[in-house]
């Protein structure tokens, strides 16, 4: 049994390496000179290991700018989707209201759609509004999001009632309610959807690359696509490298938060 579990731990450890072999390539080959990758036959070497490439991404590449604009994306769309999602699962989840259930079923149903059947249309009324190469273009589809909705809603209705209840007979309004026990109470799902939200908005690739044409206004996955098919190799992976460093260290900070959140409510007492 022992051979057997080791020969297995074995395995995963060659399953691992496979896996992050090509990223340790890459990384290598970020710091070779231009004239080290174009030998043949290539060499993988850090004989002549150098930062031009580092350097050259940020000084002739605009990785700053894409850098910036995708920094606008997230300061602007980050803040929109949690407070509407808050917001919106605070009414589904405390309130009453005509169509209340049909609303919410509209939302879930919205949910269902994805988001390329409807990207021409949008796209048309964002040029007609004469939005394309602006900050408004590249936002506007992000402002809110469904899932984040269901998601708070569930988890708010989980919530103990008479918490609401002897809130309201002490005299705590709907936005103290809101503002200091609801909110705190969220704080690990509200962690999770960000820390979430965040990666898939920095990822974001096929809306950017529709409404941007000039390369000041390119984020950072549509301005490194671009790289990729004018620089070297070299050029181009320190550049992914560079872009790929940071949502891996809002994950690498944010990991347990994540693992709290998706198990919150999975147990109770």
């Amino acid at each position: 049994m022992k051979i057997k579990a080791m020969m297995f731990d074995i395995f995963k450890v060659l399953i691992g390496i496979a896996m992050v072999s090509p990223v340790i390539i890459a990384l290598i080959v970020s710091f070779m000179p231009k004239a080290d990758i174009m030998t043949s036959p290539f060499e993988l070497t850090l004989v002549h290991a150098t930062f031009q490439n580092y350097i050259e991404a940020f000084k002739y590449l605009n990785l700053g700018i894409y850098l910036k604009n995708t920094a606008v994306m997230l300061i602007i769309c980050l803040p929109a989707q949690l407070l509407t999602a808050l917001l919106a699962a605070y009414a589904f989840s405390h309130f009453e209201f005509p169509f209340k259930e049909a609303l919410f079923t509209i939302l879930l149903a919205v949910m269902m759609i994805p988001g390329e059947t409807i990207m021409v249309t949008v796209f048309k009324m964002i040029s007609g509004w004469k939005l394309i190469d602006t900050y408004a273009a590249l936002t506007i589809t992000s402002l809110t999001n469904v899932g984040a909705v269901f998601m708070f809603r569930q988890y708010m209705k989980s919530l103990p009632k008479e918490l609401w209840e002897a809130a309201t007979m002490d005299g705590c309004g709907y936005n103290a309610y809101f503002g200091y026990i609801l909110v705190p109470l969220c704080k690990t799902m509200i962690v999770t959807f960000s820390l979430r939200t965040f990666v898939t908005i920095y990822n974001s690739y096929f809306w950017p690359f529709l409404v941007t044409t000039k390369d000041s206004m390119r984020t950072v996955t549509t301005g490194v696509a671009l790289i990729s098919s004018t620089s070297h190799s070299g050029l181009t992976l320190a550049a992914a490298i560079t872009t790929s460093v940071i949502p891996l260290i809002v994950y690498a900070f944010g990991m347990d938060k994540i693992v709290e959140g998706m198990t919150a409510g999975a147990v109770k007492s």
